[in-house]
């Protein structure tokens, strides 16, 4: 029923409660010809009509018609843009690329679907990132001058990844992270 139009709604909602045309007109104080002309599509009703109709049939208005506001689609894009995008303060500030989206997430997890997959999936791969790098570090000192490339490395892939996913999530709403440990399990 989510994309149908008022008028077909307005028919399934009516015949779902089952009351006739004149039944509603009665309920609602909207004339059984204004009923009649929505229900066969001739005329766009005012939103006030439209609200007496929900109340008579004691439904939400959004069950009648459905309100889409044409810049989900946008925001839904920077909040993910931002998901990618929030790491890189771990350049400055350390562990930073771990708990900047862990708060993003923790705020935003509940608004969208995306926002939770994407942000498990930014979470899941900035703390492998991060245990490899300390891994690496680990090495480094105990063997020096051998684990430089290893450590330039992995900070080299999780550069790589973060800006791959940028342009990636930007243009599909979808994210590739290889190599993530799973602390955070993704939803399907």
């Amino acid at each position: 029923m989510k994309n149908k139009s008022l008028s077909e709604n307005l028919v399934y909602q009516r015949k779902l409660k089952g009351y006739s045309q004149e039944s509603l007109a009665d309920k609602t104080n909207v004339g059984i010809r204004t009923i009649q002309r929505i229900e066969k599509g001739e005329v766009d009703p005012h939103m006030q009509t439209i609200k007496l109709l929900a109340e008579g049939l004691e439904i939400k208005v959004e069950d009648l018609i459905t309100l889409e506001d044409p810049n989900e689609k946008e925001v839904e894009r920077k909040w993910l843009f931002l998901f990618h995008l929030l790491p890189f303060i771990g350049f400055i500030i350390p562990f930073a690329n771990l708990f900047i989206p862990l708060i993003l997430w923790a705020v935003k997890s509940k608004d969208h679907p995306s926002y939770d997959n994407h942000g498990r999936a930014v979470i899941n791969f900035h703390a492998s990132i991060t245990l490899y790098l300390l891994i690496s570090l680990l090495l480094f000192f105990a063997f020096p001058g051998y684990n430089y490339f290893l450590t330039m490395g992995i900070a080299l892939y999780g550069i790589v990844m973060c800006v791959y996913n940028i342009f990636k999530s930007i243009n599909s709403g979808k994210c590739y992270y290889p190599l993530s440990i799973t602390f955070l399990k993704i939803k399907a």
